[in-house]
């Protein structure tokens, strides 16, 4: 094996260490437990919002009743964009789903939303 040959496969199998060393970056809901992921004032009654910098979206199917779900689409990864019609809408495929359970309404998703809980502190939304 050349000189050449043998420090590029080494340079490379230091690499792929490197890359499982430092593993998956943490999720950023895990990041989130316990902080304020949004305000109640930026979620309707019987419809919801998206945010995206902590990656859920938050219903309130009825007054004062909260629901957190993760906004990242069970069908392509795609984060979820609205939520209108008692539905989370998925615009990239067309996946709906329901803003109470997070079940599938409308494919081509065949997985619900991930499920969080979050708690009411005056119109503060927390992760928990």
């Amino acid at each position: 094996m050349s000189r050449r040959r043998l420090l590029g496969t080494a340079g490379a199998a230091a690499a792929v260490t490197a890359v499982s060393a430092c593993g998956q970056p943490p999720d950023p809901q895990e990041v989130r437990r316990g902080h304020v992921v949004g305000q109640t004032t930026d979620v309707p009654e019987g419809g919801g919002a998206v945010f995206s910098h902590s990656k859920l979206v938050v219903t309130q199917p009825e007054e004062g009743e909260y629901r957190a779900f993760s906004a990242a689409c069970t069908h392509g990864g795609c984060t979820v964009q609205e939520v209108e019609d008692e539905v989370i809408r998925c615009l990239c495929h067309g996946s709906e789903f329901d803003i109470v359970s997070g079940e599938v309404v409308t494919g081509p998703a065949e997985e619900p939303l991930e499920k969080f809980t979050v708690t009411i502190d005056g119109t503060d939304i927390i992760l928990d």
